[in-house]
C-alpha cells in the first residue's frame, strides 16, 4: 500500500519510481543495486525496488521480512526492446525483413518465458527463506497509479513531446 511507505527510505529503480515513492511520503537512497543488500542490512534502506534476478542473486531475502512479488498487478515492468533504425530496415529486402521481425517474434516469446522462470526462482527463493510473499491487488495498484498518475507520469508527459501519448500505450499493454 502507498502508506506503508511513508517515512520510509526507498531505494528505486529509476527516477519515475523515486518521484512516485517520494509522492507516497518515502525518502529515496540512491545507490546501485549491488549495495542493497547493504543498505538494508546497515539501516540506511527500509526497502527497495529492482528486477527479480537481482533480488535473487545479491540474496536481498536474508534482509527483508516481505516480499511484493511481481504478479498481475504489478507496477514495474522492465521494457528490454530491440531497436534498429527505419533507416536500417528500410534497406534490407523484404525477405530480410520478415526473417528480422520473425527472429524479433522469437526472441520476445523466448524473453517473456524466462522473465516468468526468473519471477518463479525469485519467488520459490524468498519463500524458502521465510519470507512473507504476496502480490499486489488491482485495487492497490490503482492507488500507486493515482499517485503516479500526479507525480512521475505528470513529470514525464509535460517534459517529453508526445509523453502523455507514450504513456497511454505504455499502460494499454497487458
Amino acid at each position: 500500500m502507498p502508506d506503508d511507505v511513508k517515512g520510509q527510505q526507498f531505494r528505486a529503480a529509476g527516477k519515475a519510481f523515486n518521484q512516485m515513492l517520494a509522492g507516497a511520503g518515502a525518502s529515496i537512497a540512491s545507490m546501485p543495486s549491488s549495495e542493497i543488500y547493504s543498505g538494508l542490512q546497515t539501516g540506511v534502506l527500509d526497502g527497495a525496488n529492482t528486477s527479480s534476478a537481482s533480488l535473487v542473486s545479491y540474496r536481498i531475502y536474508e534482509q527483508v521480512k516481505c516480499l511484493t512479488a511481481p504478479g498481475d498487478n504489478a507496477l514495474w515492468v522492465m521494457y528490454e526492446p530491440i531497436l534498429m533504425s527505419k533507416k536500417s530496415f528500410n534497406k534490407l529486402n523484404k525477405a530480410q525483413q520478415d526473417v528480422l521481425i520473425a527472429a524479433g517474434k522469437q526472441a520476445e516469446q523466448y524473453a517473456y518465458e524466462q522473465a516468468k522462470v526468473a519471477d518463479e526462482k525469485l519467488v520459490k527463493a524468498y519463500e524458502d527463506a521465510g519470507v512473507k510473499v504476496v502480490t499486489m491487488t488491482a485495487e492497490q495498484a490503482a492507488m500507486w497509479r493515482a499517485i503516479a498518475d500526479k507525480t512521475s507520469y505528470k513529470t514525464f508527459a509535460d517534459q517529453v513531446k508526445g509523453g502523455r501519448e507514450l504513456l497511454d500505450m505504455a499502460l494499454s499493454v497487458e
